[in-house]
């Protein structure tokens, strides 16, 4: 026997030990010792799922004797044992990760059943259709949580059976119905696993929890996991709890509840119960709900008590509350509580609301919004007009707001395969369960005929900021699934519907979509983060509009201004193209004046939007293959358009192909070879900057100069060279003390090993974390897509490295080149550029390594300002 204890008493434990006993089992004896009525039970830790990973799978000796002691204390303490006919011990079996993954994992009720308990149980308890009730269930979530036989082959059974007795809820069959149900259950169980459903409880419980463990890495789970930056190391905690029966009858019942909305945040009594159900029949969205307020003319008693803990859990941790509760007999019991999921909106007014309750501070409000829900204040909202000229062909429940418009996508692996490839789907279903989890996640929004606002579609969707309409009972499917009827109108894969998410309205047609307008809650917190954040937030911005809409969402600069994406728009890609084919410098030099105004314009609309933040603005970077067309059709109009022979311009395109262009003729290397094209992008960038300044004498406008893809400080040097000879005189010329910063991007492992050389030079460093992660895996993000599902599947990988900081290898050359710069010029400026940059857990990176600035898209600009501000009380805190 072993002294690691892996096993806990809910009396054992503490709110304080989620990280052992996982956020349902730490709760659930948090409630414990606060005295509140939960069922007695145990947990089986974190680290006993990672042992059993560890074991080959296999649940060891040593931890199994350790449960069976906890069975036994669990006996000792109800007065029931496993098995026993005259009082048998029956018991849930439900997982809890550390971290609230709601829906991702799998859950067992009324365990410890077989024909004989089942049997006496109807007797000792005169309620047969409850005691079949309850084995009907059991047998129909073991067969697919532990042997995964689906719940589709035991819903077809009954659907056969009602309407053989012709009844509509499964609550009008009688007890020998499901009696009969229960046999047929077993049938169907030996028919598919090829052995009889088991009897013994002992039996039961080792297949549930180790189910429970392999749920860990179901696929949803993995997916959920990638999504949320849950590690995989973690493991779930099984809880172990004696049951309560909400499905003894009418007195009976079972409902899921918040202490505030989760989808508009407003303080309140929120939530739905069903009478004569069990704990899944909520979530699970097979029956439409009560709405919690209900409760109270059922049973006014048993309301007051629960309105009574709602309050004493909500002032204990300081949060909105999700709660599961069972009514059995009249009596309640608490079996859940977390801090609940809720919508974007709903976040940020909670926070502010317990601000101005006195019950957090203002910096723990900012701790406690998920930065990456901002992303759902920021999406679209339906076009005013557009919506006012549409007319609803149905109306659900509101159940996570936000506006959506796409085809119709019938299945789950349908709408992620046309998301992927950029189609704007809305997936329809006649509910969702945990398996639709992707497509779910590429949906633009979700459309459900059954559930409640707490089904599993609400849930997920709320916690993606996914547009979600659930319970509209008047969608009608065809045989089949491919198509569905709503106000009269047949709806396939074909056809565009709309939803209102915050009105449950849906329309059968396209409408309009404007952007989002944020303030409010919103504006007071983001006041509240930039008050405690150290890094500047800057943006990733190629226009004008991209750097005004940046502005206005708080960014403190540019951090990366790509030049040659000016370069694609009427006459600039055809200056372009002829500076490309010029034979000699003096040609290239005339075509690269007439990009001169183009240039500078840009500048001035850029350096204006920015407002006298520091704009960082790169030399041009791609190869020059990728400006010339490749189609015959396209090179013969160009051709002709140039004034060039065919088969001349196809050598020029041919001279220009490279076998990897991402590590070619790009970057610093074209101004090596072309001195006049960073000559001309200098001269724009400083002329720009002059003409801004003398409009703005209030503002200091220092231009940052960047050169990308530099891996030798001697090229570094060289292009630096023609920038200030170029800068310098315009400079003089102009009678303005003008400063500007020349930098380089890091980029390249050797320039992040060479940094305290290029540091000796390079006045500011830029990480551009793409293609340095390109160049340190050694593979593209173009390609990565095809095989990265086969890494994750074979946990080689836990997230794409392009999306998520890979901090141990890319990071440890960014923490190098940090350290070698300062280490040459103490005073290097340091940023980074790449989409890391609105990453939140990069960005915390960013802050431990000692990061100026990050910068990101416009639009996650709000995201990177809230995460810098939780990395600095993280720092403060460490």
């Amino acid at each position: 026997m072993t002294d690691h204890k892996y096993v806990y008493e809910f009396s054992e434990g503490d709110a304080s030990m989620k990280n052992l006993l996982g956020g349902k089992g730490a709760n659930l004896a948090e409630m414990t010792g606060l005295g509140m009525p939960v069922p007695q039970g145990f947990t089986i830790t974190t680290e006993a799922c990672t042992q059993y990973y560890v074991d080959g799978e296999a649940i060891n000796d040593s931890i199994k004797a350790e449960i069976l002691g906890y069975v036994a204390k669990l006996e000792a303490l109800t007065g029931k044992k496993f098995g026993d006919l005259d009082n048998p011990l029956l018991v849930s079996v439900r997982s809890g990760a550390r971290a609230s993954m709601p829906g991702m994992m799998d859950t067992i009720l009324n365990l410890g059943m077989n024909d004989e308990v089942a049997e006496r149980f109807a007797e000792k308890t005169n309620n047969p259709r409850f005691a079949y009730d309850s084995y009907r269930r059991f047998i129909q979530m073991y067969s697919d949580v532990v042997m995964e036989v689906g719940k589709s082959h035991f819903e077809k059974l009954i659907d056969e059976m009602k309407e053989a007795r012709g009844v509509i809820q499964d609550t009008d069959l009688t007890a020998e119905d499901l009696k009969e149900l229960a046999v047929e259950f077993k049938a169907q169980y030996k028919a598919k696993v090829g052995q009889d459903f088991p009897t013994d409880p002992v039996e039961q419980l080792f297949g549930a929890i180790k189910a429970v463990f392999r749920s860990w890495d179901n696929p949803r789970a993995v997916y959920y996991r990638r999504m949320n930056d849950i590690p995989g190391s973690w493991g779930t905690a099984v809880n172990v709890q004696s049951m309560v029966f909400g499905n003894t009858g009418d007195t009976s019942g079972t409902g899921v509840a918040f202490s505030r909305n989760p989808a508009t945040g407003e303080k309140g009594l929120y939530g739905e119960f069903l009478m004569n159900a069990q704990g899944e029949d909520v979530v699970a969205g097979i029956r439409t709900p009560e709405t919690i307020d209900q409760l109270r003319d059922e049973n006014p008693e048993v309301y007051n008590q629960f309105v009574a803990i709602v309050d004493k859990l909500e002032n204990h941790y300081h949060d909105m509350q999700d709660m599961e509760f069972t009514i059995e007999e009249g009596k309640l019991f608490m079996l859940q509580t977390r801090n609940g999921k809720r919508t974007a909106a709903a976040a940020f007014k909670i926070a502010c609301d317990l601000v101005d309750e006195g019950q957090i501070t203002s910096t723990q409000a900012v701790a406690m919004i998920d930065p990456k829900q901002i992303d759902a204040l920021l999406h679209p909202q339906f076009d005013v007009a557009g919506l006012a000229a549409a007319t609803p062909i149905g109306k659900g429940l509101p159940a996570s707001p936000g506006a959506a418009c796409g085809k119709v996508s019938f299945t789950a692996e349908d709408a992620a395969a046309r998301g992927k490839k950029g189609e704007d789907v809305i997936l329809v279903r006649l509910e969702t369960t945990p398996e639709d989890i992707e497509g779910m996640h590429y949906a633009k929004g979700i459309l459900t005929a059954r559930g409640g606002m707490t089904s599993h579609a609400a849930v997920v969707a709320r916690g993606m900021g996914t547009c979600c309409v659930s319970g509209l009972g008047d969608v009608s499917f065809a045989p089949g699934g491919q198509s569905f009827t709503l106000g009269g109108k047949t709806f396939t894969s074909d056809d565009w519907i709309s939803l209102d998410g915050a009105t449950g309205a849906v329309y059968g047609e396209q409408i309009g979509t404007v952007p989002a307008e944020i303030s409010g809650y919103f504006g007071r917190i983001i006041g509240w983060a930039d008050e405690v954040r150290t890094m500047k937030v800057r943006t990733n911005a190629d226009t004008p509009a991209d750097a005004r809409q940046a502005r206005e969402f708080g960014a403190e600069g540019i951090g990366l201004c790509r030049t040659e994406h000016m370069f694609f728009e009427g006459d600039r890609i055809a200056a372009i193209r002829e500076m490309i084919v010029s034979k000699t410098v003096e040609q290239r030099e005339a075509a690269l004046a007439k990009l001169l105004p183009m240039q500078r314009g840009d500048f001035e609309g850029i350096y204006e939007a920015m407002e006298g933040f520091p704009v960082t603005i790169r030399l041009l970077d791609p190869p020059l293959h990728e400006f010339l067309p490749h189609d015959e059709d396209d090179i013969v109009a160009l051709a002709a358009e140039m004034n060039l022979a065919v088969d001349d311009l196809k050598a020029v395109i041919a001279s220009l192909h490279e076998f990897n262009p991402m590590m070619g003729h790009r970057g610093c290397r074209l101004d090596v070879t072309y001195p006049e094209i960073g000559a001309m992008q200098t001269r724009a960038i400083i002329e720009a900057a002059i003409n801004v300044q003398k409009r703005h004498p209030e503002w200091n406008l220092v231009p940052e100069i960047m050169v990308p893809l530099v891996g030798e400080v001697k090229e570094f040097v060289f292009v630096k060279n023609i920038i200030t000879s170029t800068a310098d005189a315009i400079i003089a010329e102009s009678g303005i003390d003008l400063k500007y910063l020349v930098g380089t991007m890091i980029e390249i492992p050797r320039a992040a090993l060479t940094a305290d050389e290029i540091a000796k030079e390079a006045e500011f460093f830029s990480f551009g974390t793409n293609d340095l992660t390109q160049m340190t895996f050694g593979f593209s993000r173009d390609d990565a897509g095809m095989f990265l599902d086969a890494y994750y599947d074979k946990k080689i990988y836990e997230n794409d490295p392009f999306a998520r900081l890979d901090q141990i290898g890319v990071g440890k050359l960014v923490k190098t080149a940090v350290e070698l710069g300062k280490s040459t010029r103490p005073d290097i400026k340091l940023g980074i550029c790449g989409e890391h940059g609105g990453d939140p857990s990069s960005i915390e990176f960013c802050q431990q390594v000692g990061l100026n600035y990050v910068s990101c898209s416009p639009f996650r600009v709000p995201i990177a300002r809230l995460a810098a501000a939780q990395s600095a009380l993280k720092a403060q805190q460490a």
